[in-house]
């Protein structure tokens, strides 16, 4: 018996409707995976309604299960894809023990995908201070209010506590927390997938290898 609050899985007419415009293969042909990335999320930028630049972080807790949530990517060069937050929430201390994440991005409107799987490593003092500098003022006083991941009582608690950050940074600037910072994931392999037809998707895994990114092709 179905669900339905499910959507059913397509039909043939549903397929047959569907417009196709993941097929060109030469994006691919420069074997360099941050292009590929930036060229995808240029893309979405240009179609998602939210936050293109979203993704899904996953990290593994003390006990061994898996922790995933949604973070925003705030930086990518060569050197990998960064991230910030704060260091003694549940991410911060599971990076913290266990220095390997994996990331998704996905995008519905072009019926993409990318997975990164990678080591993880903390950025620097100095790249941490520029990016919290760019926030807004309330978002750097938050960052000071928020024992995040922590129990909290009630509402009513941290907007006390964002009052009394409020007035203790009265008249100067908010530097950043001891305890807030950032990441960068370093990707050992980056996969990137395109919707087709009848789940005939293409998926196409970068994987680094003596120092060189190999490209291969894996079943959808």
């Amino acid at each position: 018996m179905s669900n339905p609050v499910i959507p059913p899985s397509p039909s043939r007419e549903d397929y047959d409707a569907q417009l196709v415009r993941n097929a060109d293969d030469s994006i691919f042909d420069g074997g360099d995976p941050y292009a590929v990335f930036a060229n995808w999320l240029a893309e979405a930028g240009q179609s998602e309604p939210n936050d293109p630049n979203a993704m899904t972080l996953a990290t593994v807790d003390a006990d061994g299960m898996p922790d995933a949530r949604i973070v925003l990517l705030k930086d990518l060069d060569r050197r990998g894809f960064t991230f910030y937050s704060n260091l003694e929430s549940a991410k911060g201390r599971e990076l913290s023990a266990r220095p390997q994440a994996a990331l998704v991005f996905h995008w519905k409107s072009l019926r993409r995908q990318v997975r990164v799987r990678g080591h993880v490593e903390p950025v620097t003092a100095e790249e941490a201070d520029s990016y919290f500098a760019s926030r807004a003022r309330e978002s750097r006083i938050g960052a000071w209010a928020s024992a995040q991941s922590r129990l909290l009582a009630s509402r009513d608690e941290l907007e006390a506590r964002v009052a009394e950050e409020t007035a203790r940074f009265e008249g100067q600037d908010v530097s950043r927390p001891p305890h807030w910072s950032g990441w960068r994931l370093v990707p050992v392999a980056i996969e990137f997938w395109r919707d087709r037809k009848f789940r005939l998707h293409d998926r196409i895994r970068f994987v680094k290898r003596d120092g060189n990114w190999v490209i291969e092709r894996l079943y959808p």
